[in-house]
C-alpha cells in the first residue's frame, strides 16, 4: 500500500510502484515544480536494519562519478527515510529476461566493461559495494540506455580511513546475496575490493549463461548457504566457466588470488573482456536495442536495497575450511 506522505518536502508527488525489495519500496515521483520525473526510494525509520539514511550519505558523496544516480533531495518524512534520485529505466536482470534470459557474449562483455569502470571509479573513492546483482544496476533512459548505473548503496562501506585500509577481520555475517557473494563473503571475512570482483565475474557467467551451477539449490537457510558455498570451491574455474572464452576463467582465477589490501590491476581485466571483442563487435550496440521503446522507460527504476537473510557457514564447517583457504586471504 502506497504510502500517503504526499508531497514529500512539499513538492514530490508519489506516483507509481516502481519496485520493492526487503529494505523499502521505490515509487515513482514527479516534481510539483519543475514537472521533472523521479524515482522515490522508502524505508521506515523504524525498520530492522536501516540503510536508507547511509544509502543517502554515499550516493551524495559520490556525485562526481559517472554512471552514479543523481541524488535529488534525502530527508524523512512522517515516519519514513526518503530518498529522491535521478529516475533510469529497467535494470539489468530485467533486461535479462526481456531478451531472452541471457545476453549474447558482446553484450555481456560490454556491460562487463561499463561495471569494471564503475567500481574502479567507486575503489578509487575508497567504497566498497558488497551487494553486486543484476538488480542493482539499471540503464538510463533515452540517449542514455546504453549507459548502465551503479545502485544500491546501502550495504556499501569504506574500505579506507584516512588513508589506512580497514584492518583484517573474520567472524562477520555474510553480507550481499547469496547467488553471487565471495567465497570471502560466504566465510564471513571482511570484505574488500577482491570481493567486489569476484562477485562481478560471476554475475557475467550468470548473464552470459543464463544461470549459476548453485541456484537450484534447494535447502534449509544455513544448509543452502553451506552447499553453495561448497559448490564455488568445488567447481574449477574453466569447468565454471565452460562454454565462455577462456578470459572469463583468467579473470576469476585473478580475482580469487587477490590478497585482502590487494590494489587490482583493473588494466588487466579490461584487457581480459577486450580481447573477447573483435573490432567489428566492439561497437557498442546492446541486445535491448532493438526491443519496444516502452519496455526502456518507466517499467522499472533503481531496486530497493537488499540484504542476504543468509548468516554465512556454521562453525563447524567454516574451520574445515579455514586451513584451506584462509592462508591466503590476508
Amino acid at each position: 500500500m502506497r504510502p500517503t506522505l504526499d508531497p514529500l518536502n512539499s513538492r514530490y508527488r508519489l506516483g507509481a510502484d516502481l519496485g520493492r525489495g526487503s529494505f523499502g519500496e521505490v515509487y515513482h515521483c514527479q516534481d510539483s515544480v519543475s514537472g521533472q520525473h523521479y524515482a522515490a526510494k522508502l524505508e521506515p525509520v523504524k525498520a530492522p536494519l536501516p540503510q536508507l539514511t547511509m544509502e543517502s550519505k554515499v550516493l551524495g558523496s559520490l556525485q562526481s562519478l559517472h554512471g552514479v544516480p543523481k541524488l535529488i533531495w534525502a530527508g524523512a518524512e512522517q515516519g519514513y527515510s526518503v530518498l529522491v534520485m535521478e529516475l533510469l529505466g529497467p535494470n539489468l536482470e530485467t533486461l535479462l529476461q526481456l531478451c531472452g534470459g541471457k545476453f549474447s557474449l558482446k553484450t555481456t562483455l560490454l556491460v562487463g566493461e561499463q561495471i569494471l569502470d564503475r567500481l574502479e571509479d567507486l575503489h578509487h573513492s575508497s567504497y566498497v559495494h558488497r551487494d553486486l546483482k543484476p538488480e542493482n544496476f539499471a540503464i538510463g533512459q533515452g540517449q542514455a540506455s546504453q549507459l548502465v548505473y551503479l545502485l544500491d548503496f546501502g550495504l556499501a562501506k569504506k574500505y579506507k580511513d584516512q588513508g589506512s585500509h580497514i584492518p583484517y577481520r573474520d567472524h562477520r555475517g555474510l553480507t550481499g546475496t547469496l547467488r553471487y557473494a565471495s567465497v570471502n563473503a560466504h566465510l564471513g571475512l571482511e570484505l574488500s575490493r577482491r570481493d567486489d570482483l569476484e562477485s562481478l565475474c560471476y554475475l557475467l557467467i550468470y548473464l552470459a549463461k543464463g544461470g549459476l551451477p548453485w541456484q537450484g539449490v534447494v535447502a534449509a537457510k544455513q544448509e543452502r548457504s553451506d552447499r553453495v558455498l561448497e559448490m564455488k570451491l568445488s567447481s574449477g574455474f574453466d569447468a565454471l566457466c565452460r562454454g565462455l572464452p577462456s578470459e572469463f576463467a583468467a579473470a576469476l582465477r585473478y580475482v580469487r588470488s587477490l590478497h585482502f589490501e590487494a590494489d587490482p590491476n583493473y588494466a588487466y581485466l579490461h584487457r581480459l573482456f577486450r580481447d573477447c571483442l573483435s573490432p567489428q563487435s566492439a561497437t557498442p550496440t546492446y541486445d535491448w536495442s532493438n526491443l519496444p521503446l516502452e519496455h526502456l522507460q518507466l517499467t522499472a527504476s533503481p531496486s530497493s536495497a537488499s540484504q542476504s537473510t543468509d548468516s554465512g557457514p556454521g562453525p563447524a564447517f567454516r574451520a574445515g575450511l579455514r586451513n584451506k583457504i584462509l592462508s591466503t586471504s590476508c
